[in-house]
């Protein structure tokens, strides 16, 4: 405990003096962003598709997309999103958010130093303008040039993400070289299991209603002011995982203070229970909204990404949680996390309505698609065949913990 707040102390000197930035040539980024959870850098191999080309002129239907005719990147949620404890390190005292590495916007860097959504659609687009460049801290005053389009707040539930997104057409709107009605524009959303946390304390406030009331209200809004957008929708995950979550630290006892709905019930309850049934409650009721042509036009689709519906938390060959993917807090994940996540997410992009993956475990790193030829497009239509042929269904692994993505509620 005492070294994790020394730690916060010299990171917080550091990030006064840079004004909470850490460039790429600071001598120390890879020791404090990289290694503060025992996680090393490792540059990746390159990621080369046959086509990595735009569109011969700027599509004006939603349905043919391509990832180099993406020429804004954007995300909404909460901690998740803003990569609380990325590098590993416990969140007692300073909460940084490492957006830069953000499994769906983060920019640092390239797909060689990080894997995230923003950096595999940079090789596709090197203009690409939103990637979030460096640190922040939550709670304090940011600018656009601190976040770049990770508009995700910490802390926030459900009933909050249309103020996010008000953000972001306000930011769009005036943003230089940004053409509002002609650039395609492409953003994450994952919300929801700060609802689930949150539960047990107001029933009505954060029932499954709510839920889909806020979220239908969120994404009509993006539909009646946001020309030529498409918007992923990740899946809520399976959180009861979580309780197993436990690390021989001070960090570890903010569980109970981070999602008391979920950690404090004892097994078996029937509080636990009601709790559980409700975690896949909002899971159907997300894929029974999005599973209609509701959120789609000519220039606009909201595409629901499942890949996280039934996944399990990564183990160790004796059957244990693999710990290094969790931050000392026992709720966010460390980078590597962040970065499977982004590689599942861009794989369900470019597969077709009943053939995108679905993870079962967290247990071996997903391996990136490269658009496929018969249909390079990102696959945006509802409820109907694709004219590609299927994809077969896999089950694809991953290294990652779904309970960390339990997400985190300020002090």
């Amino acid at each position: 405990m005492f070294r994790c707040l020394l730690s916060a102390v010299w990171l917080f000197a550091t990030c006064q003096v840079y004004g909470f930035t850490l460039r790429e040539d600071e001598e120390n980024f890879n020791q404090e962003v990289f290694g503060g959870g025992g996680f090393q850098q490792v540059f990746h191999p390159p990621f080369q598709c046959p086509d990595m080309s735009p569109s011969a002129s700027v599509p004006t239907s939603v349905e043919y997309v391509k990832a180099a005719d993406i020429k804004v990147i954007a995300a909404l949620g909460d901690s998740l999103t803003t990569a609380i404890g990325a590098n590993g390190s416990t969140i007692l005292s300073v909460p940084f958010e490492y957006r830069h590495v953000s499994w769906s916007i983060g920019g640092y860097g390239t797909y060689r130093d990080v894997i995230t959504l923003a950096n595999i659609f940079k090789l596709f687009n090197p203009s690409l303008l939103g990637p979030a460049p460096i640190m922040t801290m939550s709670g304090y005053p940011t600018t656009v040039n601190d976040t770049g389009f990770n508009f995700a707040v910490t802390g926030h539930n459900t009933l909050n993400v249309s103020d996010q997104i008000r953000h972001m057409i306000d930011t769009f709107k005036s943003y230089p070289g940004l053409s509002f009605q002609q650039d395609w524009k492409l953003v994450t959303m994952l919300i929801g299991m700060n609802d689930i946390c949150d539960y047990c304390k107001d029933k009505t406030l954060f029932s499954p209603d709510n839920f889909i009331h806020h979220m239908t209200e969120a994404l009509d809004l993006m539909m009646d002011e946001i020309p030529r957008m498409i918007v992923n929708v990740v899946q809520i995950l399976p959180m009861k995982p979580l309780r197993e979550v436990q690390k021989p630290n001070v960090g570890c006892q903010l569980q109970r203070k981070f999602c008391s709905c979920l950690v404090l019930p004892e097994e078996n309850s029937t509080e636990l229970k009601e709790l559980v049934e409700m975690n896949v409650e909002f899971q159907r009721r997300l894929e029974k909204l999005l599973h209609s042509d509701r959120f789609f036009k000519d220039d606009f689709a909201v595409v629901l990404q499942p890949y996280l519906t039934y996944a399990g938390p990564p183990r160790l060959s004796n059957g244990s949680l693999d710990l290094s993917f969790f931050a000392a807090d026992c709720f966010h994940f460390t980078i590597k996390g962040h970065e499977e996540l982004a590689k599942g997410l861009w794989n369900n992009m470019f597969q077709p309505e009943g053939g995108k993956e679905m993870i079962k475990t967290f247990s071996e790193p997903v391996k990136l698609i490269c658009p496929p030829k018969e249909h390079p497009f990102i696959y945006t239509r509802p409820r109907t065949v694709s004219s590609a042929p299927a994809l077969k269904q896999l089950s694809m692994t991953l290294m990652l913990p779904l309970s960390v993505f339990v997400l985190f509620h300020p002090l």
